[in-house]
């Protein structure tokens, strides 16, 4: 009996996701000090990073639900925080009443633009500079493969044909 646990102890499973979990908590915890030094916390730079990096700098509030780690109500709470903020507006869906969008607005693009360098120097120092150009692309492929397999909605509203969606004229 104490070999079998001593073996599912050792398990690589274990090992790995034990791992990623330390990897992303310490990334965390850096990333977390400089952004505050932003008056960010890690979900608002987030929901900025999705909308900023979307077609029209915004996306339907499901889509950013599913993009994020946020239930619909979580990103409704952020939302609305952000949008009392002047970092993010909000507007109706032309198509569909029950919807709605968020977009960066242009405070929320100066605060974003005025996080990312120091942002990108801390991802260079502890996570990509870690690793060769091409254990960088291996691990992207590996990390998209797995978030796909998790997280299927992680894309939702990226492919969104806008045209289909804007107001006749």
């Amino acid at each position: 009996m104490l070999g079998l646990v001593s073996e599912l102890f050792d398990d690589p499973r274990i090992t790995a996701i034990g791992l990623l979990a330390e990897a992303f908590s310490g990334l965390s915890a850096r990333f977390d000090a400089q952004l505050a030094g932003h008056k960010l916390s890690g979900v608002e730079f987030e929901v900025l990073m999705r909308l900023a990096r979307s077609s029209g700098h915004e996306l339907r509030m499901t889509d950013l639900a599913a993009q994020t780690s946020l239930s619909t109500s979580g990103v409704t709470r952020v939302v609305d925080r952000m949008e009392r903020e002047g970092l993010l507006r909000r507007r109706a869906c032309p198509t569909d009443r029950r919807s709605s969008y968020a977009g960066v607005t242009s405070a929320g693009m100066t605060r974003l633009t005025e996080t990312l360098p120091g942002h990108l120097e801390l991802i260079e120092q502890w996570f990509t500079g870690q690793l060769e150009p091409a254990e960088l692309d291996a691990f992207l492929d590996y990390v998209r493969r797995i978030r796909d397999a998790v997280n299927p909605c992680a894309t939702a509203g990226a492919d969104r044909d806008r045209e289909s969606e804007a107001p006749a004229a």
